[in-house]
């Protein structure tokens, strides 16, 4: 496993910058649904949700990223309504006592907008701006950092016999498409951070490509976020319940991070960001 050069960036959120490459940021994961592929059901209640919330930042997570509609494999869309009433709750009751940086994982434009207004800091938007044609508006009208991901296919039908001719030449190209697009209606580009998409349109073969060769993506010079946690390729391979990947999800890291990765998201804070701890160590070794 080789070891590769990671650039520096600084995005700004409503109130503060955040530097991204000095060392790997954690990025919590806090689903408030009751079908999320992993802890669907656990943080549901409002109480649950902000206790985790609480705890992921005890255990040193440096983004909160909360949502409320789940994209596993064969998952239905969630109406903006009733993401918002699992959400926004949660997200005043964060503010109230942490200023810790919040994403909103969601494709709706409304909900990115209230919860924004709410306290959240960040889109993260799975979609790269397709499935609402309101998303880029308000990205560009608040000028929050935006988080653009490769999918192939849409969550329902995205499992069913996922192919490329190219692997990288398409999601490094289809970044690249929605980077220009978003900038194209007023987007800053340097707000904005890439994700590959594991698991989203990907085989076993695919995701393991992606996490070896993620240094390919560097070519985009944007920030890098690697989301594997706990993802049904890990458990394929390693025979493992969705509760039970970490250390699965530890080696992805590992690579990642070696790769250049800038962000790791991850459902249990406390081990990732020893996983970051560790390799940023042995990154910066001479």
């Amino acid at each position: 496993m080789g070891v590769f050069p990671r650039k520096n960036y600084t995005i700004q959120t409503k109130s503060e910058p955040i530097e991204l490459g000095e060392y790997t940021r954690v990025m919590g994961i806090l689903n408030v649904t009751p079908d999320s592929f992993s802890d669907g059901g656990k943080y549901y209640n409002y109480h649950s949700a902000v206790q985790q919330a609480l705890d992921m930042i005890v255990a040193g997570t440096d983004i909160l990223d909360i949502g409320g509609e789940s994209t596993r494999p064969n998952s239905d869309p969630v109406s903006p309504e009733v993401q918002l009433e699992r959400v926004i709750p949660v997200i005043e009751a964060i503010r109230e006592s942490s200023d810790i940086p919040i994403s909103i994982d969601t494709t709706s434009a409304e909900v990115a907008r209230q919860a924004l207004d709410a306290g959240a800091d960040i889109i993260n938007d799975v979609s790269s701006l397709r499935f609402d044609e309101e998303m880029v508006r308000v990205a560009a009208d608040t000028g929050v950092p935006l988080i653009l991901m490769h999918m192939q296919g849409k969550p329902k039908t995205m499992q069913e016999s996922p192919s490329y001719v190219s692997l990288f030449s398409e999601i490094i190209a289809f970044l690249e498409e929605r980077i220009q697009f978003a900038s194209r209606h007023g987007v800053d580009r340097s707000q904005i951070i890439v994700d590959p998409g594991i698991g989203f349109g990907k085989n076993i073969t695919h995701n393991l490509l992606l996490i070896r060769n993620l240094e390919l993506l560097q070519c985009l010079d944007r920030p890098i976020l690697l989301a594997a946690s706990r993802k049904r390729f890990i458990g394929s391979i390693l025979g493992r319940s969705a509760d039970d990947r970490e250390v699965g999800t530890a080696v992805v890291h590992s690579f990642g991070i070696a790769a250049g990765a800038h962000i790791i998201r991850a459902h249990d804070v406390e081990i990732h960001k020893q996983v970051a701890i560790m390799s940023d160590a042995i990154r910066e070794a001479l």
